[in-house]
């Protein structure tokens, strides 16, 4: 039988491993810009109806089908506003961030390439467009990363070493990236607070999971209603783990997207975080393929 994903609820279990983040670091806190715009469903490339998933579109357009062209503004948005004001906000401060990038969006704004190239932000591939993996064939998910890695060697001039696509992975998703080879890790998961080692068709890969917790997608589900609340909620796990971290240093992802986070009122949470988080002694603040990195060479594969 070929290789399938299996389910480990057990973990590292009660005594975590020391992580060792560089300077003895509490938390190593990792912001994530997703950039979706541009790649996702859409009449024109196919699919027969405009996504409206994560937009400030009502209850009532969502699954419409046909052109929605409130919700293809909104999307535009990000890219052509949103995505200006947090490179801004982080730039200001010198703080680095990882992207998870679509390929398709990325070739649609070179402008956005090459910011976030200039930059140097590392970009972990948010596959080659913003569709649900599972709902692919094989052949199709292999030629998606496919694309994806090539497209980005040209728009981000070098291939992508992470991997995360839309929700959650297929089931073949993380033996297709092994299989490609070039892969350093994959954000494909939701269940811990460290990175942890798999052995996928018997060769090591890393996870380095991601979370939709610290995530302003609570924006669109009704969870945050203003910048405070994106701000307050963040700002309780940081001061959490930062507790926690004294003897059980841990990880902690923010997710962002600049169609949501990238208004004026809900930036004005995320600069407050930034802030916040800026003032701690003892916190990484640091891009994802540097944790990887790290964990690869600190905690390498039994």
């Amino acid at each position: 039988m070929s290789w399938q994903p299996t389910r480990d609820l057990l973990g590292y279990g009660e005594k975590t491993p020391d992580p060792k983040w560089p300077n003895g670091a509490r938390v190593a806190v990792n912001f994530v810009m997703n950039y979706e715009e541009g790649s996702e469903p859409s009449m024109q490339d196919g699919e027969g109806y405009t996504e409206t998933g994560l937009t400030e579109s009502t209850t009532s357009q969502v699954g419409m089908q046909g052109r929605d062209l409130a919700a293809e503004g909104m999307f535009e948005y990000g890219s052509r506003a949103g995505f200006w004001r947090l490179m801004r906000a982080f730039q200001e401060r010198g703080l680095p961030m990882t992207v998870f990038g679509c390929a398709l969006a990325l070739e649609r704004n070179p402008a956005v390439a090459a910011a976030i190239r200039e930059a140097g932000f590392d970009v972990c591939s948010h596959g080659w467009r913003w569709i649900k993996h599972w709902e692919l064939t094989e052949a199709q998910e292999r030629e998606h990363i496919r694309m994806a890695v090539e497209s980005m060697k040209k728009t981000v001039g070098e291939r992508p070493l992470g991997w995360y696509c839309r929700s959650g992975p297929s089931v073949n998703t993380r033996r297709l990236l092994v299989e490609e080879g070039g892969f350093l890790y994959d954000s494909g998961a939701y269940n811990d607070e460290l990175p942890y080692w798999l052995r996928v068709n018997d060769r090591p890969h890393l996870v380095v999971p991601y979370s939709l917790t610290a995530n302003d997608s609570k924006f669109g589900r009704g969870t945050f209603a203003t910048g405070d609340d994106f701000f307050t909620y963040c700002r309780d796990a940081f001061d959490f783990l930062y507790r926690e971290g004294a003897t059980q240093p841990r990880m902690l992802s923010v997710g962002l997207h600049m169609r949501i986070i990238g208004h004026p009122a809900r930036a004005g949470g995320l600069e407050r975080l930034l802030d916040h988080v800026s003032r701690f002694p003892d916190v990484w603040i640091t891009r994802r393929i540097e944790i990887a990195r790290h964990w690869a060479a600190t905690h390498p594969p039994a």
